[in-house]
């Protein structure tokens, strides 16, 4: 009877002891289903290549018709890191601040060496305020153009600004959509800076891969010009998750063409969806195991590469 008591209280002590472990290991974030971590181990100074700070407390908006999300300010963001393991960050202006960058830069300063930012800028921008933005840790000016009703830059500003930044060796980051890739394939080839395209190049589905503008994509790395984002899982695939099946087809033929051009990021905190329809950041982390089986490669796409793109010291 009393070896019958021992093993009843040793069974429900491994229960507690497991509930407790799980209860440890599971990190809510807003903007973010699930609570539990990715299976996949960041490496040291993995870094989340494309993320959105929205603090309008302490920055307002502007207006745009297109709704904020609502607790993502880089508290919530830092959530996130422990939650995947990513140390580094690079912060884009999102287009609710229009070409105001004063959320970023200060996430950038609150974050430190373990940051960049991706600005977004008008041509009348002055050469002091480039220097400033350099000094801040700024690396590149993005156009986000799929949507016309929320842009708040337009094509004709990418060339005059491509040449403003140049000198100071910042990129041109593009979120396209549609045939945009396409339509201005001249334009890229025009431009005296690297280019980086996000969320996979967004080819239309269901063509894809076979799409041209992916060619065009495919091209541009060929010739060492460009560098693509391995993010947006949900906005290149109709099926979705777990596997988000169109997007990998894209995610693979990217890493098979050319890991030493690719990046990897969260997209946090997920603009483009509404509340109800927040990813897993954890299943879209893991991800990466399926589009990049070899240890070596996703250690190149977290930490090398960003390296190499955004300026961030390369450890001893």
């Amino acid at each position: 009877m009393m070896e019958r008591r021992y093993f009843m209280r040793a069974a429900v002590a491994a229960v507690a002891t497991t509930v407790a472990a799980r209860e440890s290991n599971a990190q809510e974030v807003p903007n973010s289903a699930g609570t539990s971590r990715p299976k996949l181990q960041a490496p040291a100074h993995a870094c989340d290549c494309h993320l959105h700070i929205y603090d309008p407390a302490r920055f307002p908006l502007a207006p745009s018709p297109r709704v904020a999300p609502t607790r993502a300010a880089l508290p919530q963001y830092r959530m996130l890191q422990k939650r995947i393991g990513t140390t580094r960050a690079v912060i884009v202006t999102p287009r609710n601040y229009a070409t105001d960058n004063r959320a970023t830069v200060d996430a950038i300063a609150q974050l430190g060496a373990g940051a960049r930012g991706v600005a977004v800028l008008h041509p009348t921008v002055t050469d002091a305020e480039l220097k400033r933005l350099d000094a801040e840790g700024v690396r590149g000016i993005r156009f986000s153009l799929g949507d016309p009703a929320s842009a708040v830059v337009t094509p004709a500003m990418i060339e005059p600004l491509a040449k403003r930044v140049a000198g100071f060796g910042w990129h041109v980051q593009f979120n396209l959509g549609k045939e945009q890739i396409v339509e201005l394939a001249t334009v890229f080839s025009r431009l005296p800076v690297q280019m980086v395209f996000d969320h996979l190049a967004s080819p239309p589905l269901p063509a894809g891969i076979g799409h041209p503008s992916h060619g065009i994509v495919r091209g541009l790395i060929d010739k060492g010009r460009a560098w693509v984002k391995l993010s947006g899982a949900y906005s290149n695939s109709r099926i979705g998750p777990p596997s988000y099946p169109e997007a990998a087809v894209i995610a693979r033929d990217f890493v098979k063409a050319a890991p030493e051009r690719l990046v990897w990021g969260s997209d946090w905190p997920h603009p483009s969806l509404d509340d109800a329809h927040k990813p897993d950041d954890a299943l879209l982390f893991d991800l990466l195991l399926q589009w990049a089986p070899d240890e070596a490669t996703r250690h190149r796409i977290l930490v090398r590469n960003p390296e190499a793109l955004y300026g961030f010291a390369r450890p001893a």
